[in-house]
């Protein structure tokens, strides 16, 4: 065969196999969703690093509006070709319509030398993309890598890649992210490089991370192209069973055997087993405690309420009287959906009648919530479903008329238990470590 034969040869497969292996291209695997359709940037609008909470605080009229505005900006700066959305370096980050809350997201890029660019998750900065080759960037952290929780504070768990998994430039790279509350993991062309951090909200750093929001492709000022962009949503049961198994189970010791209260004290005829969970019998309540006495520990547990379920747990209860008041504290157990107006410090999750948590981080009644409280000399920290929505030292409250209502804040022993407020309202999966 002639050169030219050849040539003519080799230009006509390029040709007919280019829209083949587009048509090839974004096709979500079994239980994923495609963000990118392979055409056009539909479903998607532009947004900077700007906190997400501003186009949220605006009607529906004005986001609307907005949105349509930043497509032209969008338009300018991102095409599409053989099924890759492509963006030149400039303008607007690229942002999902959609948003998510717990999801796993799986996404293709490929980028040039000294580019520098990211992935926001709930529309927060960011999953790291750069040149791990340019030595300009060496010094905060480019040699490391990609994927990093780059915006996580200095020495935060997840800042730095545990792995260089990056492909040489022209080559494509695979991410795998997968975000439950503010817990994210990330794998980068198959290799965990972000395990189980707690990403920081870069807007505001002692708020949790928002429960949901956008996926953000970033620009900054080198091409890359994006393609396979599939997300799958995580439901709470399986939410409930990655947190808990990403977490270090040592000395940890289940308290509840699913079937009896056998180990449990007070009021015991106020609560029943039912489908391996204990659960407060409607009309009744009462403080079901541990017979075990605890100092420090971490317990972790599910939690389900019926609509406007209201209970607690008792932290260092002694055994009589009010848990919110004569132990430690009550920690707040409360549906959305209870009706009425209540104080912050009457949120699920709050230190009772003291220190609020953050809301919005419940599920609504009738799922299952995973929670983890840990109890350190004045110090309790709660974390739900993946976020940790209350951290707070009872020994910074001074003021003498709350120190004199909750005559137990500074107990430093008690049992664990619940207490019970007439609804039937549920816990399962319970287990305790001590800490030295």
């Amino acid at each position: 065969m002639s050169f030219y034969k050849t040539l003519l040869s080799l230009a006509l497969v390029a040709i007919f196999s280019a829209p083949t292996i587009a048509a090839e291209l974004n096709v979500p695997p079994q239980g994923f969703q495609a963000l990118f359709n392979g055409k056009n940037t539909s479903g998607w609008y532009g947004w900077k690093t700007k906190n997400p909470e501003d186009l949220w605080s605006q009607s529906a009229e004005e986001q609307a509006a907005y949105k349509k505005e930043s497509r032209k900006d969008i338009d300018q700066h991102w095409t599409v070709e053989d099924g890759e959305l492509i963006n030149d370096g400039h303008g607007m980050y690229l942002t999902s319509e959609q948003e998510f809350s717990a999801y796993e997201l799986m996404i293709d890029y490929k980028t040039v030398a000294k580019a520098d660019s990211g992935i926001y998750l709930k529309g927060v900065p960011q999953v790291q993309i750069w040149d791990y080759t340019d030595e300009a960037k060496f010094g905060i952290g480019g040699d490391k890598g990609s994927g990093g929780l780059w915006n996580n504070s200095k020495g935060a768990k997840g800042k730095d890649p545990l792995v260089l998994a990056d492909k040489p430039f022209g080559q494509w790279n695979s991410f795998r992210i997968r975000q439950i509350g503010a817990r994210t993991s990330v794998w980068l062309n198959g290799k965990l490089i972000v395990d189980d951090a707690v990403m920081e909200n870069y807007f505001d750093r002692s708020r949790p991370l928002f429960h949901h929001g956008p996926i953000q492709l970033q620009t900054h000022g080198g091409e890359i192209r994006w393609r396979n962009i599939f997300v799958r949503e995580i439901g709470a049961d399986e939410a409930a069973k990655i947190l808990r198994k990403a977490e270090d189970s040592t000395g940890f010791q289940s308290i509840f055997d699913g079937n009896s209260l056998d180990g449990w004290a007070g009021a015991v005829d106020n609560y029943q087993i039912v489908d391996g969970a204990i659960q407060c019998m409607k009309g009744k309540g009462g403080n079901l405690y541990t017979k075990k006495v605890y100092k420090d520990f971490v317990v972790r547990l599910e939690i389900k309420t019926p609509p406007a379920g209201n209970n607690g747990l008792a932290i260092r209860y002694p055994g009589s009287g009010n848990p919110a008041y004569v132990g430690m504290t009550e920690l707040q157990v409360l549906d959305v959906g209870y009706p009425g107006k209540l104080n912050p410090y009457q949120y699920h999750g709050s230190v009772y009648g003291l220190i609020p948590a953050a809301q919005g981080y419940l599920h609504p009644a009738g799922q299952w919530n995973y929670q983890v409280v840990t109890v350190k000399g004045s110090t309790i920290k709660v974390e739900l479903n993946g976020s940790v929505i209350l951290d707070a030292d009872v020994a910074d409250i001074k003021d003498e008329g709350k120190l004199k209502r909750h005559p137990g804040l500074m107990r430093p022993e008690g049992h664990f238990g619940f207490a019970g407020h007439n609804d039937a309202v549920q816990f399962r999966n319970i287990e305790i470590k001590e800490l030295k």
